[in-house]
């Protein structure tokens, strides 16, 4: 089993990770996610810590469309969680699907991100600026793999020694979920 070893920080001075990454990934590769959150009518994905995602990111050459779905999570400090994505030929006939199903779409949002590739401590890691339009601030999150529970806790350090190396404290990670911050800022 996967696990998306992730953690996620306020970015405080933008500029500066923004130089920081520039300088040890090079140039980042901008792209625009539209995710869609699925759940039953009921809310029991959600209510159970889990998600059910169709994204569709838009970059400057291309487009692509995956589906993720997100176990519970695993680790409650950093809300690393089993991953589980496949790209979609046909992000039209999934929504369908879903929707055929009885899911219901929870909520959709835009998220716009800076990516960046680097290795670490022989992992590859990823890191993402990313500014969700409805909710104030940048935020930075920085993802590597762990094959299972017992590799997390490595994989964890070799995250925060990336958000380290960029300036981010511990005090700046939160664990709060865009889909929640951006239902709260919905009226």
């Amino acid at each position: 089993m996967a696990i998306e070893a992730e953690l996620k920080a306020i970015v405080r001075d933008p500029e500066s990770v923004l130089a920081a990454l520039e300088k040890t990934a090079g140039p980042g590769r901008v792209e625009v996610y539209q995710d869609t959150y699925y759940d039953d009518p009921a809310g029991g994905l959600m209510d159970a810590d889990r998600e059910l995602r169709i994204r569709t990111i838009h970059g400057p050459d291309s487009t692509r469309t995956v589906l993720t779905y997100k176990g519970a999570r695993v680790d409650e400090d950093s809300g690393s969680k089993p991953e589980f994505e496949t790209r979609l030929n046909d992000p039209d006939a999934a929504h369908a699907i879903f929707r055929g199903l009885g899911y219901v779409p929870r909520i959709a949002f835009e998220k716009r991100c800076r990516n960046y590739e680097l290795e670490q401590d022989g992992r590859q890691v990823l890191a993402t600026l990313v500014r969700v339009p409805e909710i104030d601030g940048t935020f930075l999150e920085v993802e590597t793999v762990a094959t299972d529970e017992e590799e997390l806790p490595a994989a964890l350090a070799v995250v925060r020694g990336v958000l380290h190396g960029l300036g981010i404290t511990d005090d700046d990670l939160t664990n709060e979920l865009y889909t929640d911050a951006v239902a709260a800022a919905r009226p």
